[in-house]
């Protein structure tokens, strides 16, 4: 019988082609938050003071001043920006998300506006913000930040992701440079990003991260930063945060990844996992109607991605039926190919390979693809990122 908890659930094992996606379980906990997890479940503990142990671990790992565990990234935007609004007012705290004064709005640069699984505004106003968008989907010039600030202005959120617009907006040490300048704090959300210290280094107020992604450890988010800031954002526990609280297996096993991240042998999984989308590329490489091209990821996180263009001889209508086929073979087959919409993302950190089974997605991707048409005009992309895609079966 199968030792695979899955089987032993009903659940069908899963290639994940998605990268370290909340639905798919977002990544293989590396084993020390494993460890750390089985190690403090029997145990009572004081939280805030495990807490003020894991601000001293997020300080050291992200530059920053003080830190803080909560359930998720999105959690973080909106304690972030709710400690912005209220300050260290335990009233105000309580009554959110309503609020008592006019400072409250929150810039974010429209292109910025993306949803994660949930609109990157939402988390704003879930903190009683208002969000004041800046700019248009694809430019935001300084004069568009510089004149939406206002008296009412209570923080600006930058949003770093490959989804958002990656072009024709503010880079963040301009972004930071107009906010400092009139006194307005700055929340970076870096859910998915390698660089624990850049953000802050590039004057971010207060930096998010996923504890769940490239970190390894289990569901949560990171709040990093000024102290000041990062308190304010702590005692939102005493209000909206409850709903956002973590346990103390959650914090110390985030404390136990970070530990474990900054021991990690960075250079070997990239070397790896550049030999993972070598053999997929080489796997796809002379196939009638596909073509294969390895790319940068497009944050600069130390991984690449494959995109696999499929293009099809017929009118785009069928062309459309031929993709849908093939998209339902990857997800329908005993071991599935779970991917993005047009995305198929597997972008390998070492949170999701544990070095097993790299021939797998390579023998699915073949089977998959084994009926692809000749080369025409008409044509589909997904993106083979790099970082999970042997997890699998």
């Amino acid at each position: 019988m199968s030792e695979d908890i899955r089987t032993k659930l009903g659940l069908r094992p899963v290639i994940n082609v998605s990268g370290t996606m909340t639905g798919l379980g977002a990544s293989i906990v590396v084993p020390e938050a494993i460890a750390a997890m089985t190690a403090i479940l029997p145990q009572f503990v004081e939280i805030n003071d495990l807490q003020r142990k894991a601000s001293a671990v997020i300080a050291r790992l992200t530059g920053g001043e003080a830190g803080f565990v909560t359930a998720s990234c999105s959690s973080g935007i909106s304690l972030a920006v709710a400690g912005t609004i209220t300050g260290n007012d335990l009233l105000a705290v309580e009554k959110l998300p309503e609020v008592s004064t006019e400072k409250n709005e929150v810039l974010v640069q429209m292109g910025h506006v993306v949803s994660y699984g949930a609109p990157v505004d939402q988390a704003i106003r879930l903190a009683g913000g208002k969000p004041v968008l800046i700019g248009q989907a694809t430019t935001t010039h300084r004069y568009h930040m510089e004149n939406a600030i206002t008296e009412k202005t209570a923080a600006a959120v930058y949003v770093v992701s490959h989804h958002v617009v990656n072009y024709g907006l503010l880079h963040l040490t301009e972004f930071v440079e107009i906010a400092h300048a009139k006194g307005i704090p700055v929340i970076v959300d870096a859910a998915s990003e390698y660089d624990l210290k850049l953000f802050l280094a590039q004057g971010a107020d207060i930096a998010l991260y996923s504890g769940h992604k490239f970190l390894g450890g289990p569901t949560s988010g990171i709040v990093a930063g000024k102290k000041e800031l990062v308190r304010n954002a702590f005692l939102q526990n005493m209000g909206i945060g409850r709903g956002m609280k973590v346990g103390k297996e959650s914090i110390y096993g985030v404390m136990a990844a970070l530990q474990a991240w900054e021991t990690r042998d960075h250079d070997g999984i990239r070397e790896r996992e550049t030999g993972y989308l070598n053999l997929w590329k080489k796997t796809l490489d002379g196939r009638p109607g596909v073509t294969a091209l390895i790319e940068p990821d497009p944050t600069n996180n130390p991984l690449d991605r494959l995109r696999v263009i499929v293009s099809a001889p017929e009118p785009i209508s069928r062309h459309g039926i031929w993709q849908l086929r093939c998209a339902r073979a990857a997800r329908r087959s005993s071991c599935g190919i779970m991917r993005r919409n047009t995305i198929i993302s597997i972008s390998i950190p070492a949170t999701c390979i544990p070095g097993r089974r790299r021939s797998s997605p390579a023998g699915s991707l073949r089977n998959w693809t084994r009926r692809a048409p000749p080369m025409r005009s008409s044509r589909r992309r997904w993106k083979i990122s790099a970082a999970t895609a042997s997890t699998a079966c």
